[in-house]
């Protein structure tokens, strides 16, 4: 399971002495307890899904502050910052490439965005950038 390797990583991290990397798994963790008491509530039992999708979110936001941290100059953050997406990569599982999404998109009899986007929420969660394939959609309108 996902969670057992990262907190095996955040262990290895505390003894390397390596802040950057310490920093991410604290955060991390503390997500990922977050949710797994969300899904406690509910009676069910966090997945390597959810933990993807955590990993997910989290690039995206690290994305986000890695750009204000190169707008303000700061390269020493932008690349701490590079550095925790590289950590957070190794965990997800293959992402699709566009073509495969436009492959996917191809085999569905109706390629409305709301069919679209839930056949591969369904089918490909954790797999797959939603934002990619609102864009590959895109080219089949």
């Amino acid at each position: 399971m996902i969670e057992e390797q990262i907190k095996k990583a955040n262990i290895d991290a505390i003894k390397n002495k390596d802040a950057v990397a310490r920093a991410f798994y604290s955060v991390l963790m503390n997500k990922i307890l977050l949710e797994t008491i969300s899904k406690r509530e509910k009676g069910k039992v966090i997945g390597d899904e959810d933990i993807a999708g955590i990993l997910q979110k989290m690039i995206k936001e690290l994305n986000d502050e890695k750009e204000n941290y190169r707008k303000a100059g700061n390269e020493q953050e932008v690349k701490n910052i590079e550095r925790q997406i590289d950590l957070a990569m190794v965990y997800l599982p293959k992402q699709m490439t566009r073509e495969e999404i436009r492959v996917e998109i191809s085999k569905l009899s109706d390629k409305s965005i709301p069919n679209v986007m839930k056949h591969f929420k369904m089918n490909f969660s954790g797999r797959v950038d939603m934002r990619l394939v609102q864009e590959t959609l895109k080219e089949f309108v």
